[in-house]
């Protein structure tokens, strides 16, 4: 079986979006006669071109009486010039149910990150949602992410296993809440990935990491798939509210879902060409979570941000330990603030950062956002990220207390807004712990206008700069690990949210 010619092929519309690839139907006996545990295997091959579409399906014709359905693949990987891309091939599997965006027929998606899984009633291969094998047109779903001048030749091998289905286990998801201190300061990593996507850890294991790096909270993030909603159950606990969410990783960027009901998919199959990513970011929102653009100036194939922020309830400004990457998305994010003070809009988006750590040696918690929120509840820490009420830091070693003050006892902090006269002078005050040798820069509408001088080797101190609200519309606080040469300045050691100044 071949692309792009032979009967084997047809171009058709993808629902709701772009053209889409169908290969003919892969068929398989009827389960008549069969023993229990019996097995049939069917094998196809084909090259795909470059310029092949984000999607290539190939049906198959499951029957009655199957207890199990395997696929495992292979493509080739040809060497290629230097600067050009080689071959990449994702893969997932739809059920009988459909292709459709935004559907129900979803069953799994494990991208580039295995050769094969399986799915039956009690059990699947993680990334992959465990239920029952039924009768129809299911579609194996490649996703060719690179094609190599040469094309993609693949080799695709689907095994049923005949027999009585297996018990479906309902999955048990984690609670809502944990055993919180109340109004507090809480601190969290809202993008994770585990075995039940293209990470190498076990919820376990990231949860253990997780209270090593003094998290309260942490939201699973797998790429394009909710597998993993009901295996967190067990991670969770009085000292640990664990979010559920997704990683909606397109070919024009990426973008968390924070904190979603339980079982809830989003789809990813649309460019922003298509004009569908409003409908998902609606649907996060209507499923309880947040719409968070991921690393959204990252430099890997398909991961710089191409949808805009109108959607957008939060932005992920750092992403893993700091990167030039991480400074272009400041800087872009300080572009927003200022358009938003300037316009006199009280709407602005805030920023936060995560580890995205997928194995050793990624480090949980590096950064984590650290929220005021009224409680550790999945509702109290989205209220405190989507308000602004929120300042990112290297790890919990490091501690912000930071905010405004008026002539008449007036305070703002972080996130809010100081109500003072244009001319009235504002004291703007950063208090900081666990940062030895880091610089404090206070970032306005109007850029750096207040570097300290290096903190001690204790790493604590506090800084003062004096302001009004026609200098300043608003104040942000920088902390920045020393540079040895140059003008640039350091990676970021924690930066927080802004307080804005004057009546809006």
């Amino acid at each position: 079986m071949s692309i792009p010619t032979g009967r084997h092929l047809r171009s058709t519309p993808f629902p709701g979006a772009a053209v889409a690839l169908t290969l003919g139907s892969v068929s398989f006996a009827s389960a008549a006669g069969v023993a229990d545990g019996d097995q049939e295997t069917r094998t196809i091959r084909g090259t795909l071109p470059t310029g092949s579409p984000d999607f290539v399906y190939v049906p198959v014709e499951v029957p009655s009486g199957v207890r199990e359905i395997k696929v495992a693949y292979t493509y080739d990987r040809p060497t290629v010039p230097s600067g050009t891309a080689g071959n990449a091939l994702d893969i997932g599997i739809f059920d009988e149910r459909g292709t459709e965006l935004g559907g129900r027929g979803f069953r799994g998606w494990s991208g580039g990150a295995r050769t094969e899984f399986f799915l039956r009633g009690d059990d699947a291969t993680p990334g992959y949602i465990a239920g029952r094998v039924r009768a129809g047109t299911w579609h194996v779903a490649l996703g060719p992410y690179t094609v190599a001048p040469q094309g993609l030749t693949y080799e695709i091998t689907i095994t049923l296993t005949y027999g009585a289905q297996g018990a479906v286990v309902e999955p048990v998801h984690p609670p809502s809440r944990a055993a919180g201190r109340g109004r507090a300061w809480y601190r969290g990593d809202c993008h994770l990935h585990s075995w039940y996507s293209d990470g190498r850890r076990t919820p376990a294991e990231i949860g253990a990491l997780a209270r090593a790096a003094g998290l309260d909270f942490i939201n699973t993030s797998e790429h394009n798939t909710h597998a993993a909603h009901g295996h967190w159950a067990d991670v969770a606990g009085d000292d640990l509210l664990v979010m559920l969410g997704e990683e909606v990783t397109t070919r024009n960027g990426h973008v968390v879902a924070l904190g979603t009901e339980p079982g809830t998919f989003v789809d990813w199959r649309y460019r922003a060409r298509d004009n569908r990513f409003g409908r998902f970011a609606r649907q996060i929102r209507r499923s309880g979570g947040l719409v968070v653009p991921a690393h959204p100036h990252a430099t890997c194939i398909g991961c710089n941000w191409k949808f805009g922020f109108a959607e957008a309830d939060a932005v992920e400004v750092w992403n893993g330990p700091y990167t030039p990457d991480d400074e272009v998305a400041l800087a872009d994010w300080d572009g927003m603030l200022v358009a938003s003070a300037r316009s006199g809009s009280r709407s602005w988006l805030p920023a936060m950062g995560n580890s995205d750590a997928h194995r050793d040696p990624d480090a949980v918690g590096l950064p984590q956002t650290v929220v005021l929120a009224d409680d550790l509840t999945r509702e109290a820490i989205q209220e405190g990220i989507r308000a602004g009420r929120s300042y990112v830091a290297e790890s919990a070693s490091v501690s912000l207390t930071f905010g405004a003050s008026g002539g008449q006892g007036e305070h703002a902090g972080i996130g809010e807004r100081l109500e003072v006269d244009r001319d009235t002078p504002v004291t703007v005050r950063l208090e900081v712990t666990g940062a030895p040798r880091c610089v404090v820069r206070f970032v306005t509408d109007q850029g750096v206008l207040f570097t300290s001088g290096v903190l001690p080797v204790a790493g604590s101190g506090a800084v003062e700069w004096q302001t009004t609200t026609a200098y300043a519309a608003y104040v942000r606080a920088e902390l920045r690990h020393e540079t040895a040469v140059g003008p640039l300045p350091g990676a970021l050691a924690a930066f927080t949210n802004p307080v804005f100044l004057g009546r809006a």
